[in-house]
């Protein structure tokens, strides 16, 4: 027998209508029965009448009632069918495998492809991969590039088991399978016009003259005005060619706005306008050279500003001459390929002397700590610092690990016995951390300024009196919120900047030999015995050291080295690589050796030795990561070479540390990290 039509829902109450009525009807004849008898029956007779003739209607009308739904219906679902083959918006449906089922024609249309219904999603959009796919009632959205257009796709899994549930089929209710819908929104003119709205969004840059002052002496009265007004047309054609706004705050200093497409064209071109200052030469003999700060990306264009502002600051720190672009999420170096010159004025040291002995005179403890692994630079710096709060009758604590470097330990002994150290005065990390009061205490970081490898980071956040005193440049990583920060790259060792510090702490203090070895010993290390980074105001340090008891023989004593160490040294200089002829690459076996990571550092000093290598490279395996210690004279800018492996330092000594690899695979990141540098222009 055939299944009959049946309606619901409002058509169905519809339909019930006529007789919700005539049993209304039925209660109004009951009534006229009881008000009169004979009109009760002539009411009867029309009730009678009223459902004879709906009967009859239903009879004869409802089969036309229902061929027409069973035509809106089928007419329905063609029209469905139609729109949704015709809708602009592409939309196909897949099976769990990612495999066409069924697809309308805008979706042919931008897949240029006739026969689909064999093919997967994952073969006509490469972007789109099997795990992109949604599980059974779940829902995933991509963003993909097709043929020049970018696309929002949208997939939702539709499942079946339902459908089979209603058919006659065996083990529907084990059924599993299901469908996604797949549709395309087009978002290319919308990102069209996101990325016009970004290239038009503002800029802000800060553009300083390094050495103003210096370059201006070294030209007569004439001249000076001449090279001023050089400089200022240079920057002001570099500006106005794109298109910018550049306005001089003060004689060397200038603020620049700028859009965020023009940026682009000056990270393309590597901010030329560095090298197109240097080129300025009206006899002057100091070339001068700029430092740019630019702030992009921030929520506010005050954001932009303090972002300019930080990376001027940072540009400087790292020793001028290059730009520095920062967002919300990282740092750009460009530039810095020429070393600062050293400035024969100590007004800075003199400043920073003073704040330093405020700072300190208003503390109840003070802690002096270096870095991990610390060398008589850092260890050295400690010590002078200590003496100049010991000055002040301020209880002062050198943090210091209890296994300290093999090459350090004859100077922690040697201070140790002396009388300037008392048992407390080095103390270990934990026990400066069981001890150090957030409100009363201070720690001052020499020869580091990067947090994550000081001696006791924790210290860090336990104290909100930081000072930071360092003669390497500064990187992405930096000490946040430090109280004084004394970042000096001119300078050779951390101690030469402690020695004057000392001068001018508390009218000069007075130090015995022990300290004054201490600091001597830094400034030899880090200056290689006075060849590498020398200045007039290091021989003066080491003079200063000298008349206050540092005892050179003494010194030297301490830098003799082991024979296994000489002979693993000998033996790395002999194994190197020379890479592009240019530069020296080797790597150091640390059996046998107590400090592997300095006799590296020594290696690659002696590298340099060689005739036309302009950098060297030794790396060595120490506490389970690779040591890099590169080097260079004055051709090559190492600092840069390392900050692309995550390390950093100065322009002529740098180097950087590599995890969960070996000394093979970080010699070929280095030689790929020198190629590519060399292909763009950066070497």
């Amino acid at each position: 027998m055939a299944a009959k039509l049946k309606v619901k829902g409002k058509l169905r109450s519809y339909l019930q209508t006529p007789f919700l009525l005539g049993i209304i009807l039925l209660l109004v004849n009951v009534a006229v029965y009881l008000v009169n008898r004979n009109a009760g029956y002539i009411v009867s007779g029309y009730t009678v009448l009223y459902f004879v003739f709906i009967g009859l209607m239903m009879i004869i009308i409802k089969p036309d009632i229902n061929r027409e739904l069973v035509t809106f219906a089928a007419e329905y679902g063609q029209i469905q069918k139609q729109i949704l083959k015709n809708l602009e918006l592409p939309y196909a449906l897949l099976d769990e495998n990612g495999k066409i089922i069924w697809f309308n024609g805008a979706f042919e249309d931008i897949t240029e492809k006739e026969k689909l219904n064999k093919k997967t999603i994952m073969s006509l959009i490469p972007q789109i991969q099997k795990s992109d796919l949604p599980p059974e009632d779940g829902m995933a959205e991509l963003k993909v590039k097709h043929e020049e257009k970018d696309y929002l796709v949208r997939m939702k899994g539709i499942t079946l088991k339902e459908m089979a549930m209603m058919t006659d089929t065996k083990g529907a209710e084990d059924y599993q399978g299901y469908l996604i819908a797949i549709y395309f929104f087009d978002e290319t003119a919308l990102n069209l016009a996101l990325q016009e709205v970004d290239n038009q969004s503002l800029v802000v840059g800060m553009i300083y003259i390094d050495n103003y002052d210096e370059a201006l002496e070294s030209v007569d009265d004439v001249g000076r005005s001449l090279l001023g007004a050089y400089i200022d047309r240079a920057l002001n054609q570099y500006v106005n060619a794109i298109d910018g706004i550049l306005r001089k705050t003060e004689k060397d200093k200038y603020l620049m706005i700028i859009r965020k497409s023009a940026l682009a064209q000056l990270k393309e071109e590597k901010f030329t306008l560095l090298e197109e200052v240097k080129g300025i030469n009206i006899g002057n003999t100091i070339a001068m050279t700029l430092s740019i700060g630019i702030g992009v990306d921030g929520l506010t264009y005050a954001q932009n500003c303090e972002f300019a502002r930080n990376a001027i600051d940072l540009a400087l720190g790292r020793g001028g001459d290059q730009a520095v672009v920062k967002s919300r999420e990282n740092l750009t170096y460009y530039g810095g390929k020429s070393e600062q010159k050293e400035t024969t004025t100590r007004v800075r040291a003199r400043v920073k002397a003073q704040a330093l002995e405020e700072i300190i005179s208003g503390r109840d403890r003070i802690y002096v700590m270096g870095h991990r692994n610390g060398d008589m630079d850092s260890f050295g710096a400690a010590v002078g610092v200590c003496c100049a709060a010991q000055s002040l009758h301020k209880k002062c604590h050198i943090v210091l690990a209890e296994e300290v470097n093999p090459s350090l330990q004859p100077l922690v002994s040697l201070y140790r016995e002396s009388a300037d150290c008392a048992e407390d005065t080095i103390l270990t990390p934990e026990q400066a951390l069981e001890n150090a009061d957030e409100g009363k205490t201070a720690v001052i970081v020499v020869d580091i300024n990067r947090p994550s490898i000081t001696e006791c980071p924790e210290l860090l956040k336990k104290c909100k009196t930081i000072i930071v005193l360092d003669h390497h440049r500064q990187g992405a990583e930096a000490i946040e919120n430090a109280t004084l920060s004394y970042i000096e790259p001119n300078a050779s060792s951390a101690c030469e900047m402690v020695a004057e510090i000392l001068q001018y702490f508390g009218g000069g203090v007075k130090f015995k030999g022990v300290v004054a070895d201490s600091l001597y010993s830094g400034i030899v290390l880090d200056t290689q015995n006075f060849t590498v980074k020398t200045g007039v105001r290091t021989f003066e340090a080491a003079a200063g050291l000298r008349r206050n008891g540092a005892d050179v023989t003494r010194v030297r004593k301490m830098f003799r080295e082991d024979p296994a160490d000489y002979k693993a040294k000998a033996e790395t200089t002999r194994l190197a690589e020379i890479y592009k002829k240019e530069y020296a690459i080797s790597s150091l076996k640390p059996e046998g050796i107590k400090n592997p990571t300095v006799i590296a550092a020594q290696a690659a000093n002696d590298l340099l030795g060689m005739k036309g290598v302009k950098a060297s490279f030794v790396m060595t395996e120490f506490q389970g990561k690779i040591y890099i210690s590169a080097r260079s004279i004055d051709e090559v800018n190492v600092q840069v070479i390392m900050e692309k492996l995550g390390g950093g330092g100065h322009m002529n000594v740098a180097g950087a540390q590599m995890e969960n690899t070996t000394i093979e695979a970080a010699v070929i990141v280095l030689k790929s990290t020198l190629d590519n540098m060399i292909q763009e222009g950066e070497l």
